[in-house]
Protein backbone atom coordinates (compact mmCIF):
# COMPACT_ATOMS: atom_id res chain seq x y z
CA UNK A 1 0.00 0.00 0.00
CA UNK A 2 1.18 3.16 -1.12
CA UNK A 3 0.78 6.28 1.76
CA UNK A 4 0.82 9.98 0.66
CA UNK A 5 3.72 11.46 2.74
CA UNK A 6 1.49 14.80 2.89
CA UNK A 7 -1.11 12.73 4.70
CA UNK A 8 1.51 10.84 6.92
CA UNK A 9 3.02 14.55 7.59
CA UNK A 10 0.06 15.71 8.40
CA UNK A 11 -0.83 13.12 10.95
CA UNK A 12 2.95 13.42 12.57
CA UNK A 13 2.11 16.56 13.71
CA UNK A 14 -1.36 15.96 14.90
CA UNK A 15 -0.16 13.06 17.13
CA UNK A 16 2.93 15.12 18.52
CA UNK A 17 0.65 18.01 18.90
CA UNK A 18 -2.37 15.29 20.67
CA UNK A 19 0.57 14.05 22.66
CA UNK A 20 1.94 17.19 24.01
CA UNK A 21 -1.64 18.18 25.29
CA UNK A 22 -2.09 15.11 27.10
CA UNK A 23 1.05 15.90 29.27
CA UNK A 24 0.01 19.38 29.54
CA UNK A 25 -3.41 18.65 30.59
CA UNK A 26 -3.92 15.10 31.63
CA UNK A 27 -6.97 16.00 33.94
CA UNK A 28 -8.46 15.62 30.14
CA UNK A 29 -8.25 11.88 30.27
CA UNK A 30 -8.88 9.54 32.84
CA UNK A 31 -6.65 10.11 35.89
CA UNK A 32 -5.80 5.85 35.43
CA UNK A 33 -4.45 6.12 32.33
CA UNK A 34 -1.52 8.17 33.85
CA UNK A 35 0.75 9.45 31.02
CA UNK A 36 0.18 6.69 29.28
CA UNK A 37 -1.98 7.88 26.24
CA UNK A 38 1.04 10.27 25.66
CA UNK A 39 3.80 7.22 25.32
CA UNK A 40 1.20 5.37 22.98
CA UNK A 41 1.06 8.41 21.25
CA UNK A 42 4.96 8.20 20.95
CA UNK A 43 4.72 5.21 19.45
CA UNK A 44 2.11 6.45 17.01
CA UNK A 45 4.35 9.35 15.60
CA UNK A 46 7.13 6.61 15.60
CA UNK A 47 5.69 4.49 13.21
CA UNK A 48 4.46 7.35 10.97
CA UNK A 49 7.65 8.46 10.88
CA UNK A 50 8.70 5.52 10.19
CA UNK A 51 5.59 5.36 7.14
CA UNK A 52 7.32 8.54 5.99
CA UNK A 53 10.68 7.55 5.40
CA UNK A 54 9.12 4.44 3.56
CA UNK A 55 5.54 5.13 2.69
CA UNK A 56 5.33 1.97 0.61
CA UNK A 57 6.08 -0.60 2.94
CA UNK A 58 3.98 -3.43 4.67
CA UNK A 59 2.45 -2.43 7.61
CA UNK A 60 3.65 -5.14 9.51
CA UNK A 61 7.05 -4.23 8.77
CA UNK A 62 6.43 -0.56 10.05
CA UNK A 63 4.87 -1.89 13.02
CA UNK A 64 7.95 -4.07 14.00
CA UNK A 65 10.46 -1.04 12.72
CA UNK A 66 8.09 1.05 15.19
CA UNK A 67 8.41 -0.89 17.87
CA UNK A 68 11.62 -2.02 17.79
CA UNK A 69 12.90 1.79 17.68
CA UNK A 70 10.37 2.62 20.81
CA UNK A 71 11.93 -0.48 22.71
CA UNK A 72 15.22 0.40 22.13
CA UNK A 73 14.67 4.00 23.27
CA UNK A 74 13.07 3.12 26.04
CA UNK A 75 16.16 0.17 27.04
CA UNK A 76 18.56 3.19 26.63
CA UNK A 77 16.96 4.78 29.34
CA UNK A 78 18.70 1.70 31.38
CA UNK A 79 21.76 3.53 30.35
CA UNK A 80 22.69 6.31 32.97
CA UNK A 81 26.18 8.22 32.06
CA UNK A 82 25.91 11.96 32.86
CA UNK A 83 26.51 13.11 29.05
CA UNK A 84 23.25 11.39 28.28
CA UNK A 85 21.43 12.53 31.71
CA UNK A 86 22.20 15.94 30.68
CA UNK A 87 20.79 15.66 27.24
CA UNK A 88 17.75 13.96 29.01
CA UNK A 89 17.43 17.23 31.46
CA UNK A 90 16.85 18.95 28.22
CA UNK A 91 12.99 19.40 27.32
CA UNK A 92 13.82 18.03 23.53
CA UNK A 93 16.33 15.44 25.42
CA UNK A 94 13.48 14.23 28.02
CA UNK A 95 10.47 14.36 25.13
CA UNK A 96 12.91 12.02 22.59
CA UNK A 97 15.01 9.87 24.94
CA UNK A 98 12.74 9.61 28.29
CA UNK A 99 14.01 9.52 31.79
CA UNK A 100 13.89 6.03 33.59
CA UNK A 101 13.03 2.63 31.82
CA UNK A 102 9.48 1.27 32.64
CA UNK A 103 8.01 -1.94 31.58
CA UNK A 104 4.37 0.12 31.56
CA UNK A 105 5.65 2.26 28.93
CA UNK A 106 6.77 -0.81 26.52
CA UNK A 107 3.28 -1.96 27.13
CA UNK A 108 1.90 1.65 26.36
CA UNK A 109 4.12 1.49 22.69
CA UNK A 110 2.59 -1.69 22.26
CA UNK A 111 -0.72 -0.23 22.33
CA UNK A 112 0.03 2.56 20.34
CA UNK A 113 1.46 0.40 17.30
CA UNK A 114 -1.58 -1.98 17.76
CA UNK A 115 -3.58 0.83 17.59
CA UNK A 116 -2.34 2.54 14.38
CA UNK A 117 -2.31 -0.79 12.73
CA UNK A 118 -5.59 -1.64 13.32
CA UNK A 119 -6.27 1.93 12.08
CA UNK A 120 -4.34 1.20 8.37
CA UNK A 121 -5.87 -2.23 9.03
CA UNK A 122 -9.25 -0.67 8.75
CA UNK A 123 -8.59 2.42 6.08
CA UNK A 124 -6.87 -0.05 3.68
CA UNK A 125 -10.05 -3.12 3.66
CA UNK A 126 -12.69 0.83 3.29
CA UNK A 127 -10.25 1.64 0.31
CA UNK A 128 -10.33 -1.93 -1.09
CA UNK A 129 -14.23 -2.16 -1.45
CA UNK A 130 -15.84 -0.62 -4.61
CA UNK A 131 -17.74 2.40 -4.78
CA UNK A 132 -21.27 2.71 -4.55
CA UNK A 133 -22.27 2.68 -8.74
CA UNK A 134 -18.42 1.50 -9.77
CA UNK A 135 -18.23 -1.18 -12.06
Amino acid sequence: MARKRLWLFVAFVAVIVCGLLSRKYPFLLPAFLGKYPGDALWAVMVYLGCAFVRPGAATGRLAACALAICYLDELSQLYQAPWINAVRATTAGHLVLGSTFSWHDMLAYTVGIMLVVGITQLDAGRSARPRRGAI
